[in-house]
């Protein structure tokens, strides 16, 4: 029994800690949409999907409404997006979106992670061909939907690939097919779990168990820098 407890603790910690980083993620995107494109999310489609991603994370309500308060405050930070490509352990590609109220500071860490890996940052730019920016959305399927109807009703809107796993499904689309995609789901009722743009590898590679050691190592010093978004690798 009190073994179980130990576990059951520690997995709890753990989710706990995962949650003490993402929410502040979370926040900043709401933060850069509300300043990008104000608080009304009937205009502010990136808004409408920080938002619809922050609740899939079960971020509490009062999180989500601070954050739009400070978007709006006047000594709310500004935030810039910035992206760095780098190699890290054997050869693996990565690709970084950051948030930052200064690109000084993140470029300097990014590239700490890196050079501490055995890696390093390289010009912007230079995996672009590596990466395929797609348009993704992820909900339950509900109950009597037809996915080949779906999938009729979609193509005109940009729709490339419909993926399954259990009961969740995927759809997949050109990155500059967001808002449209997004919009077709809207009208067809779908109810959305999460939506986000993503650099899907265009040749994923296979790395060894002792190969990932090394990589996940540097991946999670990225991941836990504040001003880092996402994190996108050619990993298969």
């Amino acid at each position: 029994m009190g073994r179980a407890f130990e576990y059951r603790r520690a997995a709890k910690e753990a989710r706990w800690d995962k949650m003490s980083k993402i929410f502040p993620k979370l926040a900043k995107a709401i933060t850069v949409a509300v300043k990008e494109g104000g608080p009304e999310l009937e205009t502010n489609s990136k808004l409408r999907t920080a938002i619809q991603n922050a609740k899939s994370q079960n971020m509490p309500k009062d999180n989500i409404e601070n954050a739009i308060k400070r978007a709006l405050g006047n000594d709310a930070a500004d935030y810039t997006e910035v992206t760095y490509e780098g190699k890290g352990p054997h050869g693996v590609l990565v690709f970084v979106e950051c948030a930052t109220d200064n690109t000084t500071r993140t470029v300097a860490n990014v590239k700490s992670y890196f050079n501490k890996a055995g890696g390093g940052i390289v010009p912007n730019g230079s995996l672009e061909f590596m990466f395929s920016r797609k348009a993704v959305f992820e909900f339950e399927k509900p109950e009597g939907l037809e996915l080949e109807e779906l999938e009729l009703e979609l193509i005109d809107a940009g729709l490339e690939e419909i993926e399954t796993n259990q009961e969740m499904v995927y759809l997949y689309a050109d990155y500059t097919n967001f808002g449209s995609l997004s919009k077709a789901l809207e009208d067809q009722n779908i109810e959305l779990k999460k939506s986000s743009l993503q650099r899907i590898p265009t040749s994923p590679v296979e790395f060894t168990d002792e190969q990932m050691e090394e990589i996940e190592k540097m991946l999670d010093k990225i991941e836990d820098d504040d001003d880092v978004q996402a994190v996108y690798t050619n990993i298969a």
